[in-house]
């Protein structure tokens, strides 16, 4: 499983990122304040864990806009997670293998959730363990990138609760 991305350096503070729960369904969303003023075309690209787990990449002309997380791993609490000290700020671009970006693509890895013990820092690892690094999308939101350019984890800061759900 590779995800290569593109790093392109970020003019001005990162865009801020607005979370949104849907009770009805769980699915957890994080989109970067920046998205509507992204021109080109949409796409997806959709992660499927070996376990059932679906996060989906949301592009405009390739550019990352946005997290979904349709359906959810088994959450493994880790009460000593940290986000990682990050001092690169950079958008992130999905790097298409040819001219014409594809309208949505699926990719089958291994993802693994880890939450502090509050649920508010949650980090998603793509694949297998390997050397990378991290690097600020949004002000709540991390990329890990490993070695090769390829996708390998995602960070959500200050994740709010899930919405209580009154009878």
């Amino acid at each position: 499983m590779t995800i290569p991305i593109e790093l392109k350096p970020l003019s001005g503070a990162p865009p801020g990122v607005h979370y949104r729960w849907d009770t009805d369904t769980d699915i957890f969303t994080a989109t970067l304040s920046s998205a509507a003023s992204v021109p080109g075309p949409s796409g997806a690209v959709e992660l499927e864990g070996t376990d059932g787990t679906w996060l989906v990449l949301e592009l405009r002309d390739g550019r990352l806009t946005g997290v979904e997380i349709a359906l959810w791993p088994d959450v493994h609490r880790n009460s000593a997670l940290t986000a990682p000290g990050v001092t690169e700020c950079a958008e992130i671009v999905v790097r298409a293998s040819s001219e014409a970006r594809p309208a949505s693509v699926e990719v089958e890895a291994p993802i693994r959730a880890e939450a502090d013990d509050s649920e508010q820092l949650v980090h998603f690892r793509i694949g297998d363990r390997r050397d990378l690094r991290s690097v600020r999308v949004g002000s709540n939101l991390l990329v890990d990138v490993d070695q090769q350019g390829c996708l390998a984890g995602l960070w959500f800061l200050n994740v709010p609760p899930f919405p209580a759900i009154t009878p």
